[in-house]
């Protein structure tokens, strides 16, 4: 025997008009607020300008001794020194020189390495444990060897550069290419994407964050490395001006090598920062404003 139950009366629903949206509040915004340009370069340019201030301050006022750290004066004049004779053209050009050529084949090497011993099995265990070796081996203690084996002419200064800028760049490409997502591999093989192909257009572009990372630090490293290659056998460059402060003792000049390894260095960041900005544009929307 079935019983048979009324249905429950519903409540009817308040009418859209009449609902209470007092407590509501208006959501935050959560998309990309644009900057000014101008206005962004003056952030970056507030800590530089204000070291430099302290600088001119710390040089003005006496409490450093000129001897010690040479003053802003006294560095333009130095400055200015170098660029009437053309040796300071000279002498950057040769450095970047220098550093070009070694970050082109240290850093390209690195790269075609990383890729080869991220992407393969068989190719991490072929590379990986020798570049893990050299990696940890300072290029510092390998200068003797070169220069018994290449000299002390440009084609030592540019393997040693070679060599420091070569580590970074494959760890950081191996690191990016293992860190590529495996479902995107695998859809890409679905479609009939298999070595060469597969890693141009897919590995590649996955691990790009990975590769500029890199490509900065085997930059900043390299400057470092022409310090070293530029205080042997060599008659130009910024590494020889600073042999040349040092064997006169020109603590303007000291300072002036400084400053200009810092534009160099800031000059190769302003270029990775662009082409960070031109091959991934999306990354300018995950920072916080």
């Amino acid at each position: 025997m079935s019983v048979v139950t009324s249905p429950r009366p519903t409540k009817p629903l308040p009418d859209t008009d009449e609902t209470d949206t007092s407590g509501l509040v208006t959501p935050r915004f959560l998309g990309d607020r644009p900057r000014s340009r101008w206005v962004s370069v003056a952030v970056r340019a507030l800590l530089p300008v204000g070291l430099l201030a302290l600088w001119w301050w710390l040089s003005a006022s006496g409490r450093v001794d000129r001897n010690v750290l040479a003053s802003p004066e006294s560095v333009v004049t130095a400055f200015r020194e170098l660029w009437e004779t053309g040796q300071l053209a000279d002498y950057t050009e040769a450095s970047a020189k220098r550093v070009g050529l070694g970050v082109l084949f240290g850093a390209g090497s690195g790269l075609l390495l990383g890729l080869v011993s991220g992407f393969s099995r068989l190719g991490e265990e072929l590379i990986d444990t020798t570049m893990q070796m050299k990696r940890v081996v300072p290029f510092l203690a390998l200068v003797p060897l070169f220069i018994s084996w290449f000299g002390v002419d440009e084609t030592f200064k540019i393997v040693l550069i070679a060599v420091s800028a070569s580590a970074p760049m494959y760890a950081y490409t191996y690191l990016g290419v293992r860190g590529v997502d495996r479902k995107v591999v695998e859809a890409a093989r679905g479609f009939g994407l298999t070595g060469p192909r597969l890693a141009l257009t897919v590995v590649l572009p996955g691990a790009l964050p990975n590769i500029l990372m890199g490509l900065r630090i085997s930059l900043g490293i390299s400057l470092t490395a022409l310090i070293a290659a530029e205080q042997v056998g060599t008659t130009e460059g910024i590494g020889y001006l600073v042999s040349l402060a040092q064997q006169y003792y020109r603590p303007d000049y000291m300072v002036l090598c400084i400053v200009l390894y810092a534009l160099l260095g800031l000059a190769v960041d302003s270029l990775i920062r662009l082409v960070e900005r031109t091959a991934m544009p999306w990354q300018r929307h995950l920072t916080m404003r």
